[in-house]
């Protein structure tokens, strides 16, 4: 059976989430195996499930709280876990402070979806056992 990526989902716009989750799901190798709309959920969430995730993709404006939290409370993450941010506002100065927190994709959700599903299929083909064939 082939690996899926376990992606965990912070994002507060219910249409969103539902065409983010089917497009990930159906174009990549990944399950999402949770979602959040506030900052205080997705931190909870992430701590007390710290081994069941390998991507979060995060929005930076929640219900409640910021998607900038959150990216803080994953920067004791494990190596192998990756965070992405999905943003209507990717600018340069966002992109920098996602830096600052470790992040390690910034996409913005206007025009870079491809560029999300290509990270998400690298990111699937990197957690593949090896000695499979391709």
């Amino acid at each position: 059976m082939e690996t899926r990526l376990q992606t965990y989902i912070v994002e507060d716009n219910l249409t969103i989430r539902e065409n983010l989750i089917g497009t990930l799901e159906e174009l990549t190798c990944t399950a999402v195996v949770g979602f959040a709309e506030t900052e205080a959920h997705a931190r909870q969430w992430l701590h007390d499930h710290s081994e069941e995730w390998d991507l979060a993709v995060v929005d930076l404006f929640l219900k409640q709280g910021s998607g900038l939290g959150v990216l803080q409370a994953c920067t004791s993450r494990r190596a192998n876990q990756k965070v992405v941010v999905l943003s209507n506002y990717a600018t340069p100065d966002i992109r920098r402070r996602c830096a600052e927190f470790g992040v390690d994709a910034v996409f913005d959700k206007s025009n870079e979806i491809d560029a999300l599903v290509d990270f998400c299929i690298l990111e699937a083909a990197a957690h593949r056992p090896t000695g499979g064939t391709g």
